[in-house]
This record gives C-alpha cells, structure tokens and sequence, in this order.
C-alpha cells in the first residue's frame, strides 16, 4: 500500500454524507494530510446555510494536524467525495489555499491528488502563482 492509498483509506472513512440540522451538512467532502513526519490526519467538510460558516474537509484535517502537533506543514493532501479524485477539479477552493499558503510557506510544496489511478499530482504553488504573501515570508 502506498502513501496516497493509506491517506484515501483513511479519510474514506468519514464519508457519510449526513444533514446535521435543517440548516447544516456534513461528511460530503472528506480529506486527509500528511504532516512532515509522515503523520495523516483527516478532516471532513461541513457546510450550513450561510457560507461565512463553512469549513471544508481540507482545512479541517489541517486544523486536526494543528491542534494535535503543532505541526503547520504538509507534505501531501488528498480531497474527494464518494469516490478518489480522477483528473477533475479535486483541489482546495481558494479559501482553502490561501489558509495553506498562510499556515507555512513550506506548504507551497504541498502535493496534491488530482488523479488517484495515475497518481498525478500537482503543487500548491502551481494553483497559487505570485502569491501576495511572498514578499513578508522573504521578509523574515
């Protein structure tokens, strides 16, 4: 088994798409992270009625990474809903990628499934080019 199979196994495991409330739902999109010391964590999406209060599957397997290590870089991330990316848009939505960027500027480096059979990946800085915060990470 390889990395990006245990990492699917892994957040495949919360997908079960559910309605918390009338307002919100959840499990929809799953995720998972690989920290720089080979650690996965995995996150799900969860979406209510108003945007200001989603939190998609990626940042929240971050945010687990976070909350457990301290830890702020990843090394591989892989997204989906019910079944493993194939070769369409299976990467973070902007917000997402600004959160990435933001977190460590290693995450740059991050690389992302976009096709699971082939395993095809690409890096986050190729889907955030010129990145705005560049220049205050240089800075430091």
């Amino acid at each position: 088994m390889d990395i990006w199979e245990e990492m699917y196994n892994k957040a495949k495991k919360e997908y079960h798409p559910e309605e918390v409330s009338p307002f919100i739902t959840a499990h929809h999109v799953v995720a998972a992270v690989e920290n720089e010391d080979g650690e996965i964590y995995t996150g799900f999406c969860i979406e209510g009625a108003s945007g200001v209060i989603n939190l998609c599957a990626e940042r929240v397997a971050a945010l687990n990474m976070y909350i457990n290590t301290g830890k702020t870089v990843i090394k591989r991330m892989i997204v989906f809903r019910d079944e493993p990316p194939k070769g369409n848009c299976d990467t973070p939505c902007g917000a997402c990628r600004e959160f990435f960027m933001q977190l460590s500027h290693e995450n740059r480096n991050m690389e992302i499934l976009i096709d699971y059979n082939s395993r095809k990946t690409i890096l986050l800085k190729d889907l955030i080019q010129n990145w705005w915060g560049d220049k205050r990470y240089n800075k430091n």
